[in-house]
């Protein structure tokens, strides 16, 4: 099978840290090479900054989409890479904001 859209629904979502890492430079860089469009599902913010060229944020059930961000970081690379950037921690405070988490 060669499909043009691949669906990522928590992914990496059971693996440790230092793997999920990993992991995630090797998807990247496939569906790069491969020129697919993914749609990935996930709740961690980091990961979709790192890996996404846009990010959706939801609102609570019932889902409707709350905001929507283009991501733009200076020398993308992978994601590993990615999350040094300068923009990175931006992108996150305003997503984490979107999310109404109140610690």
């Amino acid at each position: 099978m060669k499909p043009d859209i691949l669906l990522l629904d928590e992914a990496m979502s059971a693996l440790d840290y230092q793997s999920r890492l990993a992991i995630s430079d090797d998807i990247y860089k496939i569906i790069k090479k491969e020129g697919k469009t993914a749609i990935m599902v996930t709740h961690d913010i980091s990961e979709a900054i790192s890996m996404a060229d846009r990010v959706i944020v939801l609102t609570k059930r019932p889902a409707t989409i709350k905001n929507i961000y283009e991501i733009k970081l200076t020398n993308k690379s992978t994601p590993i890479h990615n999350r040094k950037c300068i923009e990175f921690s931006d992108y996150y405070d305003q997503i984490w904001r979107d999310l109404d988490v109140h610690i």
